[in-house]
């Protein structure tokens, strides 16, 4: 948790194997009332709801974090709302230190802060709800449609949230 205090954001902090480097980010769901606001927006407004994302992924990208937006599909002709986003800085060994490690953590508190608040601001408080995240509910639908063959022994497995974008060499099979 950062910061350390009961109202503290969870952050995940990974080692991934076989490479020189920890990971360290943090994946928020936007409020189902929000999400509903967007939606909203998205139907009275579709200009105005593209120039908000648009500011919001040039915002992020000046973060100077890594960052993945989840935006809904598309239903309707009706552009989807904001339903998640996720965070995140790599630090490489050869720079680790105790100041760089916390130095990341508030950066990527602060930019997770920053977007809450502006969510917040131009979408209201939300009904404290997590809403749905398409994306998420597409990779379970596959997962539960994929099933081992009876021959074989059933391997344990290890769930991993692959959704971050971390780049095309990164891949995820190697964090565990």
């Amino acid at each position: 948790k950062y910061p350390p205090t009961k109202q503290g954001h969870v952050f995940n902090v990974v080692i991934p194997k076989n490479r020189d480097l920890v990971l360290v980010y943090s994946i928020t769901r936007v409020d189902e009332g929000q999400q509903n606001e967007m939606r909203d927006h998205g139907k009275e407004d579709p200009d105005s709801w593209e120039k908000w994302l648009h500011d919001t992924r040039i915002q992020l990208t000046r973060s100077n974090l890594d960052w993945v937006l989840h935006v809904g599909k598309p239903k309707d002709d009706l552009p989807g709302p904001l339903q998640a986003f996720n965070l995140s800085r790599p630090i490489w060994f050869d720079g680790l230190s105790q100041n760089e490690f916390m130095q990341t953590m508030r950066s990527v508190w602060l930019s997770k802060l920053e977007l809450i608040h502006q969510v917040k601001y131009a979408y209201g408080k939300g009904i404290g709800k997590p809403g749905k995240v398409d994306d998420w509910e597409a990779k379970k639908a596959k997962q539960s449609t994929t099933k081992l063959p009876k021959n074989e022994p059933k391997s344990h497995s290890i769930d991993t949230d692959e959704t971050g974008g971390f780049g095309s060499e990164f891949d995820p099979a190697d964090w565990v």
